[in-house]
């Protein structure tokens, strides 16, 4: 055990599994995840989101008698990721969806962003001249950059479609996000199906 066992739910004695997550899936009234990129002009896109769906971003920290930090009143949950990809927010939607359960995703693309100012084989070539290391196989050539806006979000809503943790209810949009107007602009969409089918 490390010094910090003491900060994590299952190495407590009596670790109850389920109990955790039901009592997480309370804690954190998590609807909505959001993918966008770290550039910080587009630090907007949360608030801009949780606007156009109905959400709370940034929501409040709440606390408990002691005043330890339990809960939250947020339900927006960002993804921060370079460009703004799906392909590196997959497992965060999995494991939300798993602790919470979700209702919406949203990957939100912007305007002036560095995933556009390169190509898959320029970085690839890069990495191997500067860096002495292979990357042409460590990610999906699809997911290194961003040639056409439209495109990418596109793959992107069906990548997060197709993928066995996503759960079928939950809605998926895409969304380009113009930094110097501010403009939010619905570009793809896939609408959640009944699990009952």
């Amino acid at each position: 055990m490390s010094k910090f066992s003491e900060f994590a739910f299952s190495a407590a004695d009596g670790f109850d599994e389920a109990a955790v997550r039901e009592a997480f899936s309370h804690a954190v009234p998590l609807r909505t995840v959001v993918i966008y990129c770290y550039d910080p002009r587009a630090a907007r896109i949360p608030e801009l989101v949780a606007e156009r769906l109905g959400d709370a971003y940034p929501g409040k920290v709440v606390l408990d008698e002691a005043g330890r930090k339990v809960a939250s009143t947020a339900t927006v949950f960002p993804v921060v990721v370079a460009g703004g990809r799906a392909h590196d927010a997959l497992r965060s939607i999995a494991v939300a969806q798993h602790l919470f359960g979700i209702e919406n995703i949203v990957v939100v693309h912007h305007s002036h962003c560095g995933a556009t100012t390169f190509t898959a084989d320029g970085i690839v070539e890069a990495f191997r001249d500067e860096q002495h290391a292979d990357i042409s196989r460590a990610f999906p050539r699809e997911a290194l950059c961003i040639a056409d806006y439209e495109q990418s979000l596109r793959h992107d809503v069906a990548l997060i479609r197709k993928q066995p943790g996503t759960p079928r209810s939950a809605h998926v949009f895409g969304y380009f996000f113009e930094i110097d107007s501010g403009e939010l602009v619905l570009v793809a969409s896939d609408p959640g199906t009944s699990l009952s089918r």
